[in-house]
């Protein structure tokens, strides 16, 4: 497989003078979700002497005889977090974000980049997204070519004629996904604005979620884009003096609305205007996350 995505992920944590390493990612992940893991392996840490309670198959009988001491293996348990990326597909993804590039694009970077900072903590990352009107996604798996396969199905799914919104995905996870998980949800802030509260309430409760808003550029001016055609409006729409006032009221209300719902449930989150310093955001999403468990 071609690791186009995760290599432009690469890219672009190169390009920024913080270059995360496993464990400055370890600390931040373990400060806010210790109790979230899939599963429990073991993991062998030294021999000791014997004491009472020890199990017998735990006796290291060689290294004993060798020693002439009841030894016994001692190991630790290593502890996997599950992440979900619920990813917003609907074609309002195509417009531009404010330091150019698609919504979707920066999407993809935003997600991108968490996934592969998560890896590097070698956890398990699964995805949940519309598909032809269907809720669809990948299970849970560790690695680069998991996260390459979750960003390059997602990106062919945000096309022209995709309708869909996340709150069928929300309902779905909410009411089917009883494992409980850490969710990241990245979407805009139309989107994010008309999720039901009884949804969002219902997904709280069980999960963990953090949230990822990628704002939109100013709907006036010389080259304003319509997703819905795939043209540009004509000059005397998109400059409109009456229009852009109606557009940024419009706006407005629709960011009191997702900050209402942000505030209210304590939904950590950050809000990016573009692939620029989105790893910086994403750590400092991390840490919000972990000041709020605190």
């Amino acid at each position: 497989m071609n690791l186009k995505y995760v290599f432009e992920i690469q890219s672009g944590l190169k390009k920024y003078k913080f270059i995360p390493t496993r464990l400055e990612t370890s600390n931040i992940l373990d400060g806010s979700y210790s109790s979230i893991y899939k599963g429990r392996s073991l993991n062998f840490d030294e021999l000791r002497e014997y004491v009472e309670g020890d199990e017998l198959k735990d006796v290291d009988w060689k290294a004993s005889a060798r020693s002439r001491k009841l030894l016994v293996r001692q190991y630790v348990a290593e502890k996997k977090h599950s992440f979900m990326l619920i990813l917003d597909t609907n074609k309002r993804m195509l417009a531009d974000a404010p330091n150019g590039g698609s919504k979707a694009n920066a999407a993809i970077h935003a997600a991108g980049t968490f996934a592969y900072l998560v890896n590097l903590n070698g956890d398990y990352i699964s995805s949940m997204y519309s598909a032809d009107g269907k809720i669809t996604g990948s299970p849970l798996k560790s690695g680069v070519y998991n996260i390459e396969s979750i960003l390059s199905n997602y990106d062919k799914e945000v096309h022209k004629a995709n309708n869909t919104d996340i709150h069928g995905v929300l309902r779905y996870v909410a009411t089917t996904v009883k494992k409980k998980q850490m969710l990241l949800m990245v979407t805009d802030f139309e989107q994010f604005s008309t999720i039901d509260e009884k949804t969002l309430t219902t997904l709280m409760a069980n999960h963990e979620l953090m949230v990822i808003l990628v704002s939109d550029v100013d709907l006036n001016g010389k080259k304003v884009f319509n997703n819905d055609n795939g043209e540009y409006l004509p000059a005397y729409i998109s400059e409109s003096r009456i229009l852009k006032k109606q557009e940024q009221k419009r706006k407005e209300a629709i960011y009191r609305k997702a900050n209402h719902l942000l505030e209210c449930h304590g939904v950590a989150h950050i809000v990016i205007d573009g692939t620029k310093d989105v790893d910086m955001n994403i750590i400092k999403l991390l840490e919000i996350k972990k000041g709020i468990k605190k």
